[in-house]
């Protein structure tokens, strides 16, 4: 099979009604690995139970931003620069770039693996909560220092090496191929191993979208995935009132918990002739070499 897929759930530790839906999915091997918000309500929880059955697909989810109403958060480091006036992290990607020190969030980037490390978690990966490193907003970007850290911790990165000309949000950012080949090359130069493609879906409910629609949506790109080791994302959750009342677009957390239950879903994986894998494939498989990596980097950074 050419085509591998990794289904990670993101935001685990966020609640109780998160942790419930992920640890389902991983104990029947539904999905390929969750990541883990160290400075969230349901961290602790989550990381009992991880530690508890020695569960080894589990990564760090790197989270500086806090962007639910009802359900907030602050740093591990308690930095000033990493919080808003109420004393939590930033509700938004932009808020956090304009206002975090680069040494505080350093620092609590640190913080969060110790915690993660410290609780008897393998850590499997790192990702990042919102894309909040990649400077999407600004252009203040904290990947190279990221990187460099994933590299001393000997870990893979959920960070990209192409965009899927499909890809909904991706593919529709202006003058975006550049940057992530530099990243993708800052990566290879740093030893970080990286997949090949990030595939996104919309985060909320699109209007008159239901459950069969959105299942229909995800099973049509089965058939149409690039060749090679791409990642998705899920944030799925069970029923619950409290979160349906207060955190927008629960609904679609519950779908998202549903789907990879569903014959449909587990149908189209086979006859798509996809293979689910996990981070493991990409830290024996996709290491690229770093001196010959270094040497395309610097090349590519002299024609800017």
């Amino acid at each position: 099979m050419n085509k591998k897929l990794i289904i990670n759930c993101d935001d685990f530790g966020q609640s109780p009604p998160m942790n419930q839906a992920i640890k389902h999915l991983l104990e029947e091997e539904k999905v390929s690995s969750a990541t883990i918000m160290a400075v969230a309500p349901g961290f602790e929880e989550a990381a009992t139970w991880c530690s508890r059955r020695q569960q080894r697909n589990v990564g760090l989810h790197l989270t500086m931003t806090s962007e639910f109403e009802a359900l907030r958060w602050a740093s591990l480091t308690g930095e000033a620069s990493l919080h808003d006036e109420s004393g939590h992290q930033y509700r938004t990607v932009k808020e956090f770039e304009q206002g975090a020190q680069t040494k505080a969030v350093l620092k609590e980037i640190d913080a969060q693996y110790e915690r993660v490390k410290q609780s008897g978690i393998v850590i499997s990966h790192v990702d990042n909560h919102m894309g909040s490193l990649y400077g999407m907003e600004t252009g203040r970007s904290l990947l190279p220092q990221t990187l460099w850290k994933i590299s001393r911790w000997g870990l893979p990165s959920r960070f990209f090496r192409y965009i899927h000309a499909e890809d909904p949000l991706l593919a529709s950012l202006k003058n975006i191929e550049r940057p992530v080949a530099l990243g993708a090359g800052l990566a290879d130069t740093f030893g970080v191993p990286i997949p090949d493609y990030l595939l996104s879906h919309p985060f909320g409910v699109e209007e008159g979208e239901t459950y069969e629609s959105f299942k229909r949506s995800i099973i049509a790109k089965l058939y149409s995935l690039p060749d090679g080791v791409s990642e998705t994302y899920i944030h799925p959750g069970i029923d619950d009132p409290w979160m349906q009342a207060n955190i927008p677009h629960w609904s679609k957390r519950v779908w998202e918990y549903k789907l990879p239950f569903d014959d449909d879903f587990t149908y189209a994986l086979s006859d798509a002739k996809v293979e689910l894998t996990n981070y493991r494939y990409v830290q024996e498989h996709l290491k690229r070499p770093r001196l010959r990596s270094a040497g395309r980097l610097l090349k590519n950074l002299i024609r800017l």
